[in-house]
Order: structure tokens, then C-alpha cells, then sequence
């Protein structure tokens, strides 16, 4: 007897497009800023957003914004990304999918995304970020487990 119709068919990932959605990059104190000592404080900042397209197309976008300042607090650039893909993905559903969505797929925008920054920075004649790799999955578990403890306190109150 054969158990071909009892085993689940495994899932199915396909990037169909990367894609720069949007970019922006503002220099306020420009050219004042290349008189002086430039030692800034880069601040980083992700997001991510999921959008089903199809029943199993999906755009996740990828928000990467950076911004440095002065020791004084005073803004040198801010440079934004959102990096953008069409994903296909079959055979998952539930809390895999949206792991699928927000871990893997961000990690694969995030290269692209990196080199996009470095490269308005370069243009602007400031130094390349070099951005880290980042740890999506990390930084999922991080957001399930506050909105966890949110979910927790709103029952208590």
C-alpha cells in the first residue's frame, strides 16, 4: 500500500521580484557639515510590512532608516530604504507563514537594502554604514513575545 497521499506536501518558496520600492536621503546641514569633525551617532531603525497580493503572493517591504547626528544632536543625514519583494509562498499557513514572512523574507530584502543606503551615502560623499547583518528571527521572537506580554497585561486590567 502506498502512503504517497498521507504524507503533507511540502511548502513551496519562490522570490518572484526585489525591488527598490522607495528611497530618500536629506542632508540638512549640507556642506556646513563637511567644514567640520565628522564623528557621528547613527541611530538605526527597521520595520517590516507584509501585504498578501494573491492567495500566495505576498510583498514584504522593508523599512531601513538611518539616522546620524552631531555629539551636539544636530542632524547630518537621514537616508530611508524601503526594499520590496514579491514572494510566492505554498503549502504554509498560520504562525510558519508568517515566520516565513518575517524573518526570511526580510533577510533576503536586507542586502539589498544595505547596499542601496551605502550607496546614497557614498553619492552624498559621507562614509559607508556598512551595515551589519541583522538577526530577523531575533528580532521576530522579540516582537511576538512584547505583544505577548501587551496581550497579558490588557487581560489583567
Amino acid at each position: 500500500m502506498s502512503d504517497e497521499g498521507s504524507a503533507a506536501a511540502p511548502g513551496k518558496f519562490t522570490v518572484r521580484r526585489v525591488y527598490l520600492k522607495d528611497s530618500s536621503f536629506e542632508s540638512p546641514r549640507s556642506p556646513s557639515i563637511f567644514a567640520s569633525e565628522w564623528n557621528p551617532r547613527v541611530h538605526l531603525d527597521l520595520d517590516t510590512r507584509v501585504e498578501r497580493m494573491e492567495p500566495e503572493i505576498y510583498e514584504v517591504v522593508l523599512r531601513v532608516t538611518a539616522r546620524a547626528s552631531t555629539p551636539e544632536g544636530k542632524t547630518g543625514y537621514v537616508v530611508e530604504v524601503h526594499q520590496a519583494g514579491l514572494f510566492e509562498v505554498k503549502g504554509l499557513e498560520g504562525e510558519p507563514l508568517e515566520r516565513m514572512l518575517r524573518t526570511f523574507c526580510p533577510g533576503i530584502l536586507f542586502s539589498y537594502a544595505r547596499e542601496a543606503v551605502d550607496n546614497m551615502l557614498v553619492k552624498a560623499t559621507f562614509r559607508p554604514l556598512m551595515l551589519a547583518p541583522m538577526n530577523f528571527e531575533a528580532l521576530y521572537a522579540e516582537a511576538r513575545s512584547k505583544a505577548t506580554r501587551s496581550e497579558n497585561e490588557n487581560v489583567r486590567h
